[in-house]
């Protein structure tokens, strides 16, 4: 898809949410359409949740009312580890969902949404469109007969949830983790034991299955899904996660039948709730933290000993799966070499103005 066509379009589905008053015009001459939405995520997650919901509320109301997606929870038609093959195969017509989920099938989905030290969410936004990134992550997904869009970020993430401290490489050492993809590889090779679990029996598995750390996301999903009540020690930064891109999968088939005001409208309502829910994030985690802190969770950062091992270590897993798969080289080097060029930019302007103004506002109180 072109830059150009894509906002383009995106414009044109701008106008047509905004404008009330020109959506029955355009709805007379539009065929009626009903698809269905399956969500990958638990529903105690809102804010990834919401993020399928204002998309599928934006394409009715832009195509006053002829174009309804409906919006079904995790789990009702489809669990989340299936939705992939579900649109795949067309039992529905549409998904959402975390690409990094499907790990096991692909190591390359994960570039789709995250991976360790990767892009964070502005970088992310850059590469899908202004680099290769909606280019590479299509094609990969064209076996699947799926076309993707971003459909949300999170953001940065932290590090996780620990029962002790992490204070030296050597304390991951046999670390029972809820971990899993590509990170749950890293951390494996640095000494973890991760494990796999439903994440509403968490308090269950550290009490009775002896688990010692939770991987965790952001302090407002963290928040929502009480990680703080089973261990205290609270680490950033998430350096498998600088931005989980959540994605909108589409059926080729269901895509290619819709007409092209319809893809249009799809492209915008997919983009305006994409920013819509970093915004949300940006907002609800400095809260959720100050929340948390405030019951007790104690933050701490990994020692940059650690950081440094995991960092050696990334780069190693990424080289041995590039050695094993040319599609997931590919996709590596367009995506690492992307951060590459990114960082002198922000470390120059956005870490720079960041620190100084952090440093600057905690010696005023």
């Amino acid at each position: 898809m072109q830059r150009r066509s894509f906002l383009k379009h995106a414009g044109l589905g701008a106008v047509a949410t905004g404008a009330a008053v020109s959506a029955p015009a355009f709805a007379q001459e539009m065929p009626s359409l009903s698809w269905r939405l399956s969500s990958g995520f638990p529903s105690a997650l809102d804010l990834r949740v919401g993020a399928a919901e204002s998309f599928c509320k934006f394409v009715s109301e832009a195509t006053g009312g002829k174009f309804n997606i409906r919006h079904y929870p995790d789990g009702e038609i489809v669990a989340a580890a299936d939705l992939m093959e579900a649109v795949s195969t067309k039992k529905v017509e549409c998904g959402h969902v975390s690409s990094r989920l499907y790990y096991a099938k692909n190591p390359a989905f994960c570039f789709d949404a995250a991976v360790p030290f990767g892009l964070n969410a502005r970088q992310m936004n850059a590469w899908m469109s202004e680099g290769d990134g909606l280019r590479l992550t299509r094609e990969l997904f064209k076996p699947e007969k799926i076309i993707n869009f971003p459909l949300g970020n999170t953001g940065a993430q932290m590090g996780g949830w620990y029962i002790k401290e992490i204070k030296r490489a050597g304390d991951l050492k046999d670390l029972k983790m809820r971990v899993g993809g590509l990170a749950g590889d890293v951390l494996a090779r640095m000494g973890v034991a991760p494990q796999q679990g439903d994440p509403a029996k968490l308090a269950e598995a550290f009490e009775k299955d002896g688990l010692q750390a939770v991987a965790g996301a952001g302090a407002y999903d963290d928040g929502k899904l009480g990680l703080n009540k089973v261990a205290k020690y609270y680490y950033a930064p998430g350096w498998w996660a600088g931005g989980e891109q959540l994605s909108l999968y589409i059926n080729d088939e269901a895509w290619s039948k819709l007409p092209k005001n319809y893809q249009a409208v799809v492209e915008a309502a997919a983009m305006a709730a994409h920013a819509a829910t970093t915004a949300r994030y940006d907002a609800q985690n400095p809260r959720a933290l100050a929340q948390l802190t405030a019951n007790g969770a104690q933050v701490r950062t990994f020692p940059r000993s650690i950081m440094d091992v995991a960092f050696e270590t990334t780069q190693q897993v990424y080289k041995d799966l590039s050695a094993k798969d040319a599609r997931f080289k590919a996709i590596h080097d367009s995506y690492m070499g992307f951060r590459d060029s990114e960082m002198p930019w922000f470390r120059l302007t956005e870490s720079a103005y960041g620190q100084y103004l952090g440093v600057a506002l905690s010696a005023r109180t």
